[in-house]
């Protein structure tokens, strides 16, 4: 299962999404929480892809834990429905990190893509950072684009054999 919400998230999946797709070996499914709900839409248009589930969390004004709280709640919904066998989650949104705790929490493994990525401030920038770092903590697959980014989650105490440099 793709777990994601933003264009950004859209363009880097979706050629590994179709891939999948195509491949009768796999059940692909796509869950998009519409975090960034237009330019989510057009991404997906682009590409031909369809959300097998839609969470349509954004409301006007909604503060980053209502935003927290309505994606966990969907996704608890949509893992009593289907069960993964891994979650796979892209970047540094809201998104990635509640969807990837979401998936700890029903006992889902999660695939981290564009893993290790580090700024030298948990703060900076807010929240993008604290959320990869904390999607890497929970992440059990970590694929990192490039060898820095191997070399910090080494450092942070990740398992080398878990660790894939994409590119």
């Amino acid at each position: 299962m793709f777990i994601y919400g933003t264009r950004p998230e859209t363009i880097k999946l979706a050629p590994v999404i179709k891939e999948l797709r195509s491949d009768p070996d796999f059940h692909t499914i796509v869950t998009v929480t519409g975090q960034h709900r237009q330019m989510l839409d057009q991404a997906m248009a682009v590409f031909g892809l369809q959300a097998d589930y839609d969470l349509n969390v954004m409301q006007e004004n909604q503060t980053l834990s209502g935003l927290s709280q309505r994606i966990l709640a969907g996704l608890s919904d949509i893992f009593a429905d289907c069960r993964p066998d891994i979650v796979l989650v892209q970047g540094d949104t809201t998104s990635v990190l509640i969807g990837a705790l979401s998936a700890f929490y029903h006992g889902v493994k999660v695939g981290h893509v564009e893993a290790g990525l580090r700024t030298a401030d948990k703060r900076n920038p807010f929240p993008e950072e604290i959320n990869r770092r904390l999607a890497g903590v929970i992440a059990d697959l970590h694929f990192a684009p490039t060898a820095a980014a191997r070399g910090n989650l080494v450092r942070e105490c990740i398992d080398p054999s878990t660790i894939f440099i994409t590119g």
